[in-house]
């Protein structure tokens, strides 16, 4: 094995075209690279993972156009759009960054004029297509037509998907103008262009050697060898655009660098970014040269210490510009520049029947997933369960559910649930004492081995089946164990099989954290732990647990309280998923715009005299304090929340509530707030509630309907809401209906939240309003 303190691992994943919202299969590149830097972080690699948008060229001047803004506006826009949705798939990023921006103009230059010294620059007057009516010459991606080769009607200026040949705009047969749809005209135009035949014996070299020695995935090797063996033509790097990184050579002042020369450069500059970010911040900073340079960097490595490897995970359409492109521009300064090691590609994710759509709006999107209520780890379980490495895959709602149901909940979850359950209830959360089964972790450790292996080379997939099958091991090893009798017959076999499955969890916890980063910590905090996370500018805490600890049995001692974090997809919901997901973006957007008004309950009013109403909440009426624990949208009501909930019983309470208008996820979560322990349950779209959160409507200064949630952040989960001058002890009945709740007012007056002239208190402390200081209280 190799020596991973001397090794460190750079990665990038395909950088974002800046001016769409990204659908699941464009975010295949940033999860994968993603579990990678995750993987190598806690295996101790030093790691850098960069990525960022890309956002120069014709596309972006031209969306930029139909959306009445300047380019910098359209991608300041959408650069934010593009960050919240891959900090919501909790991407771990060392730098997001961007391509506008000083730092890739200085680095892209140097590297053009390190090209044009050594002669790989050349000169040509071309016949390009101008489309007169947008009045401008046509990039290769925005002219489509039919490719001579194959024949294929949806070919692009620069390449054919459909038979992978490159392409010349001039080329395309029945050529017509993307924006527009008009017939293109020739027109004659002079450009730059890399000399890629005169680089291409070395690069052959290079690619030969590092594509075994790195195990490109195979359809990146295909490719290459197909450009090569093809021979390689010189290859513009100019375009007649406004909006792009100016081209320092005289007479092309008004032309600037073709989007895909400069974009890979972007993974560099994004680097430095990061550098300059930290020394203005006065952080620890770092050479961005000592990764993409190391010959020139002020803080040079200590001898024998300069081993990088730059893993890159893209597109099969990205493939040449990253193994043949990008390289012949590294290889033709003459620079020791980091290149390519190890190219891990996949093929297209495809949705449903078709594809996904950007202009249609067909699939899923970043914020439709996010907006979804199935947590990003779900999302993030199926993409990496189902990557497509060797061909293209599917996407189905009914293949997600299964996914979702058996693999995740089924095996993973339910390992988790029964084990952590059993210990709490049968062995008051002491993890019992044992002994190893070597059996058992024989078969574990062949596993976490093999996983291991497969993640060093970026295998993601096959790497989460292998670790799926420990959890699959540790689920047939408590169902042969029948700790639900042994513990009453023989309780040694209750105690060991329970003591080694606590520390398969734990295994379980670090293999998976790379894939699901949020489930993993909540699951280690139940066992007392955390597992190890971190970024270049955010170092972990070196006491959390490390792909080093796999396999050791030490350290666990107790279990705290559970709940359940993955509920399963019903067909109803997912029907309905099917069926939202199906239409254009802008009818998702009319759709969110309707019912924003909150309608009001209409239960009963009252009809019970002041003292009726006190007698009958202190016999029936049961109000308790509980922690919001969890949040999540319900798919299939766009005004209500799910709501997990510590209510003191030991036993997760879920919950529904129209907040989801008035109040976002992270102004609930962790509040201690009151509800109606009592009621009973009622099924709200498709989930079953039991009971309700108390809150207050009020208007803020403009007029605008409002929420307050009672607030008793003092209060214990568990605690009793009682009215003054009576008996915490009394009690309750055990199940009221809507009716009878209402049956008493509950309101806040002048800020103290009371029945007919009676406080309610709270661990002896009454309960306040803040903004809905007189109002009904439901």
């Amino acid at each position: 094995m190799k020596n991973i303190k001397t090794t460190k691992r750079l990665i990038t994943s395909a950088l974002p075209y800046v001016n769409n919202i990204p659908h699941l299969g464009n975010l295949i590149q940033m999860l994968s690279a993603d579990v990678f830097a995750r993987f190598c972080r806690s295996r101790g690699y030093e790691t850098m993972y960069v990525c960022g948008t890309d956002e120069y060229g014709t596309a972006t001047e031209t969306k930029a156009l139909q959306d009445k803004k300047t380019p910098r506006e359209l991608c300041d826009y959408y650069y934010e759009i593009h960050k919240d949705i891959y900090n919501w798939f909790n991407i771990a990023f060392d730098k997001f960054g961007r391509t506008s921006n000083e730092e890739c103009t200085e680095i892209t230059q140097s590297i053009f004029n390190d090209l044009d010294k050594n002669g790989f620059i050349k000169e040509h007057t071309s016949q390009q297509l101008f489309c007169p009516k947008c009045n401008m010459f046509l990039a290769d991606r925005y002219v489509d037509g039919i490719c001579p080769k194959c024949g294929a009607d949806d070919a692009r200026g620069d390449q054919c998907d459909t038979c992978g040949t490159l392409l010349d705009p001039t080329q395309l047969i029945a050529p017509r103008c993307h924006t527009c749809g008009s017939t293109p005209e020739v027109r004659e135009t002079k450009h730059l262009y890399i000399d890629l035949p005169s680089i291409a014996p070395k690069l052959e070299e290079w690619m030969k050697e590092t594509s075994e020695k790195g195990k490109w995935a195979a359809n990146a090797i295909q490719m290459t060898k197909a450009w090569i063996r093809d021979g390689l033509n010189e290859r513009a790097i100019t375009r007649d655009l406004k909006w792009g990184i100016p081209v320092p050579k005289a007479g092309y002042e008004n032309k600037v660098f073709y989007v895909w020369f400069n974009a890979p450069i972007g993974y560099m500059s994004i680097t430095k970014q990061l550098e300059d970010e930290l020394k203005s911040s006065g952080k620890k900073s770092f050479d961005w040269k000592k990764w993409w340079l190391p010959s020139e960097a002020e803080e040079k490595f200590i001898e024998n210490d300069a081993n990088i490897e730059l893993f890159q995970f893209i597109g099969k359409d990205n493939i040449p510009f990253h193994t043949v492109v990008f390289p012949c521009s590294e290889i033709g300064t003459g620079k020791d520049y980091t290149k390519l090691y190890h190219m891990s590609s996949t093929e297209f994710l495809n949705y449903e029947s078709g594809k996904f759509s950007k202009s249609k709006g067909t699939g899923v999107f970043g914020s439709d997933a996010k907006e979804s209520g199935i947590p990003s780890d779900g999302w993030r379980f199926y993409i990496y369960y189902n990557r497509p490495e060797n061909q293209d895959y599917q996407f189905t709602w009914k293949d997600f559910q299964e996914k979702y149901n058996k693999e995740l909940i089924g095996n993973l979850g339910n390992l988790v649930n029964r084990t952590l359950l059993f210990i709490n209830k049968n062995y008051g959360g002491k993890i019992p004492e044992g002994k190893k089964d070597e059996a058992l972790w024989a078969q574990i450790e062949e596993k976490e081995k093999k996983a291991t292996e497969l993640l060093e080379w970026a295998e993601i997939k096959d790497a989460l089946h292998t670790i799926m099958e420990i959890s699959d091991i540790a689920n047939k090893a408590f169902q042969t164990a029948e700790p639900w009798k042994t513990i009453k017959t023989d309780k040694a076999v209750s105690d060991n099989i329970l003591y080694n499955l606590a520390y398969v969890i734990k295994d379980l916890m670090i293999l998976l954290e790379p894939y699901l980063p949020t489930y993993t910590q909540i699951v280690a905090g139940y066992l007392g732990k955390k597992i190890y996370s971190s970024t270049f500018a955010e170092p972990g805490d070196e006491s959390a647990l490390k792909w080093k600890d796999l396999g050791k049995l030490e350290g666990l001692d107790s279990i705290s309280e559970t709940s359940v974090y993955f509920t399963p997809l019903d067909n109803k919901s997912v029907d309905a998923f099917r069926a939202k997901f199906a239409g254009k973006q802008d009818e998702k957007s009319s759709e969110k715009k309707e019912n924003k008004k909150k309608t009001k309950k209409q239960e009963p009013k009252p009809v019970l005299s002041a003292e009726d109403q006190i007698e009958f909440f202190n016999k029936n009426i049961e109000l308790r304090v509980a922690k919001i624990i969890d949040v999540k949208p319900n798919p299939e009501g766009e005004k209500l929340y799910i709501e997990t909930l510590d209510d003191g019983s030991g036993t997760p309470r879920t919950i529904q509530s129209g907040l989801r208008m008035y109040l976002k996820e992270s102004d609930l979560i962790g509040k201690n707030v009151v509800i109606a322990a009592n009621l009973a349950p009622r099924k709200m779209r498709g989930v079953e509630s039991y009971g309700m959160l108390l809150a207050g409507d009020y208007k803020d200064k403009d007029g605008k309907d409002c929420v307050e949630v009672l607030d008793v952040s003092w209060a214990e989960p568990g605690t009793k809401v009682v009215l003054e001058g009576a008996d915490e002890n009394a009690e309750k009945k055990a199940e009221i209906t809507g009716d009878e709740f209402f049956s008493v007012a509950i309101n806040a007056v002048n800020g103290f939240v009371e029945i007919a002239g009676k406080k309610l208190l709270v661990a002896g402390k009454e309960i306040k309003t803040v903004n809905a200081v007189n109002s009904e209280i439901g």
